[in-house]
């Protein structure tokens, strides 16, 4: 891996991100609308919107990255770019790590936006650092562009790529503790969710909402780059120049 090389290829990526305009509107503003969206519909009960608020916080940028990602790798892989880039030097986690690069730079532009909109427009208590809310979202944006590198290996279209979103990402937003307490879950479910990287995310998010001591939180936050760190890797021996 050279990261001269890796950094060529975030540059490719963020080159390409400029110049699609709707791609890049999506990534930094479709978590704040959704984010206001949910802020109206429980304007009449804010304590609702207090609990859940810092949940979405860490869910959005999750969905939003692993759908863009997974599509984006797929679109590279079935129009051959992929293989062009692999008669060059450039090794598998150099294009991974590349593109994770590429949109944890995104990412850091998302969550400062989706934080700064959710504390000052829509008043969203927050006890911890906010500053904290910036870079659990960044590394819950990098692990779902990491999980959409890899599952984007399994797919042969755009279609099936979309048809991996129920599979891999509404069980953790179903078990992540954002509709029921994980207290509250059956112990099997709680152990599921236990191992699900959403969770810590979504925990860490509720922590910085309730409590000002932060060593959790970085607990929490390194078990999400953990994640990240071992889907890239998955995606990195998974990867595939060309959709047959």
């Amino acid at each position: 891996m050279s990261p001269r090389v890796t950094l060529a290829v975030a540059t490719r990526v963020l080159a390409q991100l400029r110049r699609d305009h709707r791609t890049l509107a999506m990534l930094l503003l479709l978590p704040c609308i959704l984010e206001v969206l949910l802020w109206w519909i429980f304007e009449e009960t804010p304590l609702v919107f207090d609990r859940i608020g810092p949940a979405l916080l860490a869910i959005f940028p999750f969905f939003v990255m692993f759908l863009v990602t997974s599509i984006t790798t797929l679109r590279e892989r079935s129009g051959g770019t992929l293989e062009r880039l692999f008669t060059m030097p450039m090794g598998r986690l150099d294009f991974l790590a590349g593109y994770a690069l590429a949109f944890g730079a995104v990412a850091a532009v998302q969550a400062a936006i989706a934080a700064g909109v959710a504390v000052t427009l829509l008043d969203l208590e927050i006890a911890g650092p906010v500053v904290l809310l910036g870079v659990v979202g960044v590394a819950d944006a990098v692990l779902g562009t990491a999980l959409g590198l890899f599952v984007s290996a399994f797919a042969r279209t755009e279609f099936q790529a979309v048809q991996f979103l129920p599979a891999v990402v509404v069980p953790q937003i179903l078990l992540c503790g954002l509709l029921v307490p994980r207290d509250d879950l059956p112990a099997v479910l709680d152990a599921v969710a236990t191992v699900l990287p959403l969770t810590w995310a979504v925990d860490a998010m509720q922590k910085l909402a309730s409590t000002t001591a932060t060593g959790d939180v970085w607990r929490d936050i390194g078990i999400v780059v953990a994640f990240a760190l071992a889907a890239l890797g998955l995606g990195a021996a998974t990867l595939r120049r060309r959709t047959d």
